[in-house]
């Protein structure tokens, strides 16, 4: 094996992660540079993507205990099983999801400006699927109707304080959102 030399300027962020990575692996800096560099070419076109955006929000939204990873198939079951017999939502429920949502309107108002924000992070969530129609209006799809529910009651409830309101009408499968200016 040839060993190519290279000379790497590293700025104070990068020197303390590579000494941080040297302390925590016992290795050389040669040795994690170059695994560095592999695990970045085999991942570059994650590491590039669009989708890469997506992925930084995952990590938020893990890393501060918080969110928990959550199969949709669990979700969908959860929320079928939640009904009664009638197949009417039992008011604890109701409760409780008005209770989150509540809570997240206190922190909705601090960190959404737009509509479009605020549905790009629901949609990391996995809750819905959006597309923009308009600077103000967005076509959202849900994957059912027990999520739509969920979602759209969420909705209501945890945009109360955001700088516009929110005009909801429903369709059969989907749901057309726009932003109206008080």
């Amino acid at each position: 094996m040839v060993a190519d030399r290279i000379t790497v300027s590293l700025d104070d962020d990068a020197r303390d992660a590579l000494d941080e990575l040297v302390s925590q692996t016992g290795e050389g800096n040669s040795v994690l540079v170059r695994r560095a560099l592999s695990f970045y070419a085999a991942n570059y076109q994650a590491a590039t993507a669009e989708a890469s955006v997506d992925l930084e929000e995952y990590y938020e939204l893990l890393a501060g205990g918080e969110h928990a990873l959550l199969d949709i198939d669990f979700l969908h079951v959860l929320l079928a099983n939640v009904k009664d017999d009638d197949g009417e939502w039992p008011e604890t429920f109701v409760a409780d999801v008005d209770r989150v949502a509540n809570f997240h309107a206190a922190e909705y108002a601090d960190r959404f400006d737009t509509l479009g924000e605020l549905l790009d992070w629901l949609s990391v969530c996995g809750f819905l699927t959006v597309r923009e129609s308009s600077a103000d209006t967005f076509h959202v799809v849900f994957p059912t109707e027990d999520v739509k529910w969920f979602i759209l009651r969420f909705l209501r409830k945890s945009t109360r304080d955001l700088p516009f309101d929110l005009e909801i009408e429903e369709g059969v499968s989907k749901v057309l959102l726009t932003k109206i200016e008080p």
